[in-house]
């Protein structure tokens, strides 16, 4: 490899493009979407369908994506990224109808697929082989910071400039900003060459199965949180307004624990900081249970965004302990295909489950965090290479 730079540099490059990324692709939706609906005459119901849609793209092409990657360095995918990101908010902003809508949406999808965690954490490995997990969690800290800065961003974009204005000035800062910081920032990787690849060496074992689980489960209940989370905390009593105060510490709580895990944290064992993780979000349901919206409110936000933080790195750094840099993103690419396909769902399914019972919703969502604590157990290195024990 070589243009090599400061890791902190690299880590700070990365993480300021996840930042814009998550933005203008993942929260974009959810500010400008009613008035996208309002002014293109279509229901809400379908215009967050096409979230769903663009949520449903990765699923189909990330072992494609992870492929390049380990043949070829990730670097040009994630240049390649900033385009296809562009584009995508291009076509939002002349979009006419639902099909346009769809089409630019889907667009979007194939760009989160190329430029979201996943990308950049295939890079960090292939420059820093298994002392990358500190590098991994850095980027996942800043990154964090899309909905936090993601959200108002957009809202003000959106009332200076209009929906349509403020998507084409998101790929304005695509294509001026986060194309020429990555093409300076990131260094060249070197991939495997495709007569070399050794994919076929990636096979469904006991632990990928337990890792896919663990994932899937986290990812579903991500989703519901982040559609439904103000919503379920109104059903305990709250008022709209302080249902969305309390939501707003998920990402209080998300940037935190990752940056204890930045710090403090660092050198525990990963799969303990996962077993942790996954009992946080039935913690706070336990207070929500118990105290109602008041206090309980305020826990549940609280839970919810300190395990799916602590998850997001984990879902980056437990495939590296437990296998190695080796074919990293194409593994990482599998693992991670059940839990893209299960946040597709996941916002419809937990509705109608609201819809029938708050406090049902929430006892499901826990028991899925039961599931994922479960899959935590039994855990050991598998690389051929390395015998050492990850957990007994």
């Amino acid at each position: 490899m070589s243009g090599l730079r400061q890791p902190a540099v690299v880590v700070a490059g990365l993480g300021l493009g996840q930042i814009v990324a998550f933005a203008c692709s993942f929260y974009l939706m959810g500010v400008l979407g009613d008035a996208i609906g309002r002014d293109l005459g279509l229901s809400a119901t379908f215009v967050f369908a096409t979230v769903s849609l663009s949520l449903a793209v990765p699923a189909v092409v990330a072992t494609h994506v992870a492929r390049r990657i380990d043949e070829r360095g990730g670097k040009p995918v994630l240049l390649a990224s900033h385009a296809v990101l562009a584009l995508g908010l291009i076509l939002i902003g002349f979009a006419r109808d639902g099909v346009g809508l769809a089409i630019a949406m889907a667009v979007i999808g194939f760009g989160q697929s190329l430029g979201l965690s996943p990308t950049p954490f295939a890079i960090l490995v292939q420059l820093y082989g298994e002392a990358a997990r500190r590098p991994i969690t850095g980027v996942a800290l800043i990154g964090g910071l899309g909905s936090t800065l993601g959200w108002p961003l957009t809202a003000w974009f959106g009332d200076e400039l209009g929906w349509r204005g403020a998507c084409f000035v998101w790929a304005g800062v695509q294509l001026l900003f986060c194309l020429p910081l990555t093409a300076w920032i990131c260094p060249h990787t070197e991939g495997r060459p495709k007569h070399t690849a050794t994919h076929g060496e990636v096979r469904w074992d006991r632990p990928m199965v337990q890792l896919a689980i663990l994932f899937a489960c986290a990812w579903f209940i991500s989703t519901c949180m982040s559609a439904h989370l103000p919503r379920l905390l109104a059903h305990f009593g709250l008022t709209l307004a302080q249902a969305s105060a309390a939501a707003g510490l998920v990402g209080i709580a998300a940037v935190t624990v990752r940056f204890l895990e930045f710090t403090v944290l660092r050198k525990l064992n990963p799969v303990a900081t996962t077993r942790t993780a996954t009992l946080m979000h039935p913690t706070g349901a336990a207070a929500l249970l118990t105290f109602g919206g008041g206090a309980g409110g305020a826990a549940m936000a609280v839970g919810q965004g300190a395990g799916n933080g602590m998850l997001a790195v984990a879902k980056g750094v437990l495939p590296l302990s437990l296998y190695g840099e080796r074919n990293y993103a194409y593994r990482s690419a599998i693992l991670g295909r059940p839990a893209l396909i299960a946040q597709v769902f996941g916002p419809t399914v937990f509705a109608m489950a609201l819809e029938r019972s708050a406090t049902g919703a929430v006892l499901a969502t826990s028991a899925l965090c039961l599931v994922m604590f479960a899959m935590t157990f039994g855990l050991r290195r598998c690389s051929p290479t390395i015998q050492q024990q990850v957990i007994a």
